[in-house]
């Protein structure tokens, strides 16, 4: 009986991917499934994210740059969680006339950062679609047992902490759809080129993870906003939070586009795709997290307190802010 041939997408699979799969328990993509052995005295955290085109990012996007950020995305959950990553799966929809050139430069930017991360393709699945590009990713990562940082544990009395720059993303989106805005708010070559590349490339806070693991009493990656994501860690704590709106840190580029134009504010604090870490601590471990995040080169903000109160309230010069919307919501 003669030999059968390898299916487009086998071949689709084989070309692009499967060098991706490190893992030992991948088997090389030629299994249907993956096994993962826990690393002793570890539990195992998994997270899944995904984008589709047109609606977390533009069509015209980067290939490379679309596969970096919905890996990151979930590296992100990972890392908030104080989790180590192990692997992913990765599920792929593709519409009938994706061309070879976007799947390779897709590959090759998945390739780039499953390396840096030290985090494998594990499996998945590829589909054709008669909608927009569908990626998912589902990301694996260890932590000791019972010590996965949860966003339900803050306690009155910690300081809020937030990593690197807040609402960089949104306003690089904006500017993505719409690049005159750069002019308008007076933004530097250099500005308009750091929002452009915080919203195509997030920089998840990995390097940060042990720390966050040895010391937050609370923590989740700020996706959708940093109001409703402090909004939302504080409801599952049954506690409150204040936060001084002028000390939430900002880049260059959105101190200067908000200079411009005052409203801006909204999007920086509700905007979301900042993909930082918002974290509790008692104030006794604020000093020896700010030692562990300088040796990890990653900036680190007191914002605000924990308090008895219900809901995250933000302030400026000590008046409460409202906003149009808390946060991004696909509904």
């Amino acid at each position: 009986m003669p030999r059968s041939k390898e299916s487009a997408e086998e071949r689709l699979i084989g070309r692009y991917f499967r060098p991706l799969a490190t893992h030992p328990g991948a088997f090389g993509l030629a299994d249907d499934a993956a096994a993962i052995t826990p690393r002793p005295g570890s539990d195992m955290v998994l997270t899944t994210d995904g984008v589709i085109a047109g609606i977390h990012f533009l069509p015209d996007d980067a290939p490379r740059d679309v596969a970096r950020k919905v890996l990151r995305m979930n590296l992100s959950d990972l890392a908030a969680k104080g989790a180590t990553p192990v692997g992913f799966l990765l599920s792929l929809a593709l519409p009938a006339k994706t061309k070879p050139g976007w799947i390779a430069s897709f590959a090759a930017g998945l390739a780039d950062d499953s390396e840096r991360y030290a985090c494998p393709l594990l499996g998945g699945d590829t589909d054709h679609t008669v909608g927009p590009v569908t990626v998912s990713i589902t990301a694996f990562g260890a932590v000791p047992h019972g010590k996965m940082v949860r966003r339900s544990t803050a306690k009155p009395g910690d300081i809020i902490v937030v990593t690197g720059t807040i609402g960089d993303a949104a306003l690089g989106v904006k500017l993505r759809r719409k690049r005159s805005l750069g002019k308008s708010w007076r933004l530097k070559p250099k500005m308009t080129s750091h929002l452009l590349r915080r919203y195509a490339l997030p920089q998840p806070r990995n390097a940060l993870a042990r720390a966050v693991l040895r010391h937050a009493s609370a923590a989740m990656d700020v996706s959708d906003g940093l109001v409703g994501d402090l909004d939302k860690l504080c409801r599952a704590s049954a506690v409150g939070a204040t936060v001084d709106v002028m000390r939430v840190p900002l880049s260059d580029a959105a101190r200067a586009a908000i200079a411009a134009a005052r409203d801006l504010w909204q999007t920086v604090l509700t905007g979301g795709d900042d993909y930082e870490i918002i974290l509790t601590l008692p104030p006794h471990r604020l000093p020896a997290f700010r030692s562990a995040a300088a040796r990890a080169g990653v900036a680190v903000t007191e914002i605000g307190r924990i308090e008895k109160s219900e809901g995250a309230r933000f302030e400026c010069h000590g008046k409460p802010l409202t906003y149009k919307r808390a946060s991004y919501s696909h509904f």
